[in-house]
């Protein structure tokens, strides 16, 4: 028999046209075959439109098809998983008020698989018609609760939100159990949804209990013994319990620095009669801290310093601290010894000997301090209260021409107020710092002449928007004084350098006195001292940024405020230990000394 002759393909008909519709009539067998045979394998990917915001997100998180989105799926299971969609899509937004909820759409057909394309109308939602919150007796009066009660969501008019009358529900159970009632319970909870109407009830009411009071307080796993912890307490026994006074305690505790561990919570097993134990669970922190490194700072030069903290020296809770500091321009030895007394404010007495030998461009010094104080809060700061012993020999001008050249002794009593507050002590967002400052000093006791002084020092700082900040700071001082030669420097007011006038240098800045006509005055420092700047820094990665700044100022005597002006761009960097910041400024008045680097490495506040 003749061969027969194969087939002619129309020219059209292309390898490409024969794969789809090959693809194309797998589909439909798979479709018709449901399970059966080997089916062709693809990706599937999920448009979802007609919804936006919370409700997209929930309909997307409760869609079986999202996850398998990047899988290979067979044409059954991307027709199985497209038709449990709408039901799907419905049930999630019901928790958001929404029980009408339609969708439309159709199962796309891709080169790389299938789309499932859902559109969604999701109706009119229901809204509460009565709000029935029930809460009888002295509960209701305290404020955190009262604040849960107008605070619950959802209210009278709004949506039926059910992630939101949830999280109202557990906001009025925690505000009972923070204030004492620790018996409360929810005895009803009944929402009545009325699809006809689009509108819903909700009643929900709590039995409080009674009130519970401290009773007493477990110390575990401390190395001191109950009779010092317990001054710590901001409550007395018997006291209403609160878990705010827990959270005092807490924050006690840990800012005493003796603990690695401090947990704090109310026995509640133990409770009866109205009355809840406290157990308060501790481990204590490394007990010897040592410290050490390298440094440098334009007004300091290249140094190295290191130190040695002891959280506690014996059973009472004594602390030690030293460390030594060796630079280029600055050579300080520094102890502190301190007794703290716990208690409502905090209270601690302190006992420190300092050493310092400074050489700066207008002065050089070696001194001795011994100090005697008292810390304690007061009216929202940290107050300082004691007497300083100062002696020591002193130069100033430069190493050329001297002005003064002596030797002085002053005793004054000092006090010092601080305030600070910062919510991110590494990087401050939002925060201020308050430090106020007066001593005095009476010829004859012990000083060489009469003199009083004051000084206030302020900086604020706000985050504009999350990669930008403004900061504003300033200082004001001035001093009364009969003979001003007597004085040492760090008695003195001066300006210029890193944290004062950027573009000068350190102590540049402050009345003169000529001591030969042929060479440049030099600055001896005065009586008064007024200063402020104004920063913007900008982050363009989350850890480099960029500023600009602009300080000005001046230190006088007298009526002589000439204020100098120093502007410039810096370079930000939060390290890993500690803001660093690289400032290059320029003096825009006499004297004018070119540009001046400025580094300084630590924190905000």
């Amino acid at each position: 028999m003749p061969d027969k002759e194969s087939p002619t393909l129309p020219p059209e008909f292309s390898a490409a046209s024969s794969q789809r519709h090959l693809r194309r009539l797998a589909f439909a067998l798979a479709l018709l075959a449901g399970s059966g045979g080997t089916a062709w394998a693809g990706k599937i990917t999920t448009t979802l439109g007609g919804i936006d915001a919370d409700l997209k997100v929930a309909a997307l998180a409760g869609l079986d098809l999202t996850q398998y989105a990047g899988r290979d799926v067979s044409a059954a299971q991307a027709r199985r998983l497209y038709e449990r969609a709408p039901a799907q899509v419905a049930a999630a937004l019901e928790p958001y008020g929404y029980y009408d909820a339609t969708v439309s759409g159709e199962l796309k057909e891709t080169p790389e698989g299938w789309n499932a394309v859902l559109n969604v109308q999701p109706g009119e939602p229901v809204v509460v018609e009565k709000l029935d919150l029930k809460l009888e007796g002295q509960a209701r009066e305290l404020k955190s609760v009262r604040q849960a009660l107008r605070a619950f969501a959802p209210r009278q008019g709004q949506p039926m939100n059910h992630d939101a009358y949830e999280r109202g529900k557990a906001a009025i159970q925690a505000a009972l159990f923070a204030d004492g009632f620790l018996d409360a319970k929810l005895l009803t909870k009944r929402v009545e949804v009325s699809r006809g109407t689009h509108k819903a009830t909700i009643h929900l009411a709590w039995e409080p209990g009674q009130r519970y009071r401290i009773g007493r307080t477990d110390f575990e796993g401390s190395q001191f013994n109950d009779n010092f912890l317990l001054r710590y307490l901001p409550w007395q026994e018997g006291d209403f319990y609160t878990q705010d006074l827990l959270l005092s305690l807490q924050q006690r505790l840990t800012e005493a620095d003796y603990f690695a561990i401090v947990d704090v919570n109310p026995d509640v097993e133990q409770a009866a009669d109205g009355i809840v134990p406290i157990k308060v669970t501790l481990a204590p922190a490394k007990r010897s801290i040592y410290t050490g490194g390298l440094f440098v700072g334009t007004d300091t030069g290249l140094g190295v310093r290191g130190g040695l903290e002891r959280r506690w020296v014996n059973r009472k809770g004594h602390k030690f601290k030293s460390e030594l500091i060796l630079a280029q321009r600055l050579t300080s030895a520094s102890a502190l010894y301190q007794i703290p007394l716990p208690g409502p404010d905090n209270r601690s007495f302190n006992f420190g000997v300092n050493y310092r030998d400074e050489d700066t461009k207008t002065t050089r010094s070696k001194t001795s301090t011994v100090v005697a104080n008292e810390t304690r809060q007061w009216m929202g700061f940290t107050r300082t209260l004691g007497v300083n012993l100062q002696t020591g020999d002193f130069e100033i001008g430069d190493r050329k021409e001297v002005a003064f050249r002596g030797n002085s002794t002053m005793l004054y009593p000092q006090i010092n107020l601080t305030r600070k507050r910062a919510d991110d002590p590494l990087f401050v967002r939002r925060g201020y710092s308050i430090n106020l400052l007066a001593r005095t000093a009476a010829q004859g006791l012990l000083s060489d002449t009469n003199f009083v002084q004051l000084r206030g020092d302020v900086k604020w700082i706000r985050a504009l928007k999350p990669r930008q900040r403004l900061i504003l700071r300033g200082t004001v001082g001035t001093s009364w004084v009969d003979q001003f030669d007597k004085l040492p420097p760090d008695l003195r007011f001066f300006a210029g350098g890193d944290r004062s006038i950027r573009g000068y240098g350190y102590q540049t800045v402050g009345p003169d006195l000529i001591v030969d006509p042929t060479k440049k005055p030099v600055v001896i420092g005065g009586k008064h001292l007024l200063t402020a700047s104004a920063e913007y820094e900008y982050y363009f990665k989350p850890k480099w940024g960029v500023a600009t700044f602009v300080d000005a100022g001046d230190a006088f005597s007298g009526t002589s405020y000439s204020p100098k002006i120093g502007t410039g761009v810096g370079l930000r960097w939060r390290s890993p230990v500690g803001m660093v910041r690289f400032d290059l400024g320029v003096p825009l008045r006499e004297p004018k000394d070119g540009v001046q680097i400025h580094l300084v490495i630590g924190p905000d506040l």
